[in-house]
C-alpha cells in the first residue's frame, strides 16, 4: 500500500486572500499543515498544489515540495488530479490547506480503516457535533451516516430534521473536508459530469453518491479549526500554541 497527500492551496480566496501564507505561530498556515500531515506514518510524500508562484516558493523554503498547476480549475479536486497525474501510489489522501491543526491521529485511522475495509474506493472523516448553533450553519456541511458507517447523504441543510427537538437530537455529524481515494477510482469520478443534487448544494462528494458509489465515514476524535476567514486567525493561534506548550510538558 503507497499513499500520497495532496494539499490544495490557492491564493485567491474570495473570503482571504492569501490565506495559505498568513502567519500563524511564527510560520505560513502551510507549513503547519505540511509538517502534520508529514507525520502521518502511512504517507509516504507530501505535495502542495498550488497555481501560485508565491505558494510555490514558500513551500520550497521550508524543504516542502510543492507542483504549479493550472489556474483554470474549478475545484480542489481538479487541483489534485492534475498534481497525481503520472504518479504511481495506490491512494491519495486529500488535506485542505486550510486546516493548521488537523489531527495525526485522524488520518492514520481513515488511511487504516479506508484501506482495511474491503471494495472501499473513498472515505472521508465525520465528527459528532455538540453545539446547537451548528446544525443550522449551512457552512457546516452534515452527514448522515448508515450503521456500517456509510454516507447517506451530505447537506448545508439540518438532516435528518429532529421530528421531536431537545438535546437528544444533537447527534448529526459534522463532515470534515478530508478524503482519502483509490487512485484510480479519483481519476474516474474526476471524468464524471456535475449531477443534479451536488449542484444544488455545491457538494462535489454528492456527485459520488449519485453515481451509486459508496463513502467510508471514518469518526475523528478531533474536529480541528479551519481558517475560512481572517477572524479564525487567532483562534488558530491560540491552539496552535497550546498544543506547542503540552507537547513541551510531556
Amino acid at each position: 500500500m503507497t499513499v500520497v497527500a495532496v494539499i490544495p492551496a490557492r491564493y485567491a480566496s474570495t473570503r482571504f486572500p492569501g490565506k495559505p501564507l498568513v502567519p500563524l505561530a511564527g510560520k505560513p498556515m502551510i507549513q503547519h499543515v505540511w509538517e502534520r500531515v508529514c507525520q502521518v506514518p502511512q504517507v509516504s510524500e507530501v505535495l502542495v498544489a498550488t497555481d501560485d508562484e508565491r505558494i510555490f516558493q514558500a513551500v520550497e523554503s521550508f524543504g516542502g515540495t510543492a507542483v504549479i498547476t493550472s489556474s483554470d480549475h474549478a475545484t480542489g479536486t481538479d487541483r489534485i488530479v492534475e498534481a497525481v497525474s503520472g504518479r504511481s501510489e495506490e491512494w491519495v489522501l486529500n488535506v485542505q490547506g486550510d486546516e493548521p491543526v488537523i489531527s495525526i491521529r485522524d488520518l492514520e485511522n481513515l488511511i487504516s480503516q479506508g484501506t482495511g475495509t474491503p471494495d472501499t474506493r473513498v472515505g472521508t472523516l465525520v465528527f459528532r457535533i455538540s453545539e446547537p448553533a451548528q446544525l443550522h450553519d449551512p457552512n457546516i456541511v452534515k452527514a448522515v451516516v448508515n450503521p456500517q458507517g456509510q454516507a447517506l447523504y451530505f447537506s448545508r441543510s439540518l438532516v435528518p430534521f429532529p421530528r421531536k427537538p431537545g438535546p437528544e437530537g444533537l447527534w448529526a455529524w459534522r463532515h470534515l473536508g478530508v478524503y482519502l481515494y483509490q487512485r484510480e477510482f479519483l481519476l474516474q469520478y474526476h471524468q464524471w459530469p456535475q449531477t443534479p443534487l451536488e449542484q444544488t448544494e455545491q457538494l462535489e462528494q454528492l456527485r459520488i453518491l449519485e453515481n451509486g458509489v459508496p463513502i467510508l465515514c471514518v469518526q475523528a476524535h478531533f474536529d480541528g479549526v479551519g481558517v475560512d476567514v481572517p477572524e479564525d486567525v487567532p483562534k488558530a493561534e491560540s491552539l496552535l500554541q497550546s498544543l506547542a506548550q503540552q507537547k513541551e510538558k510531556r
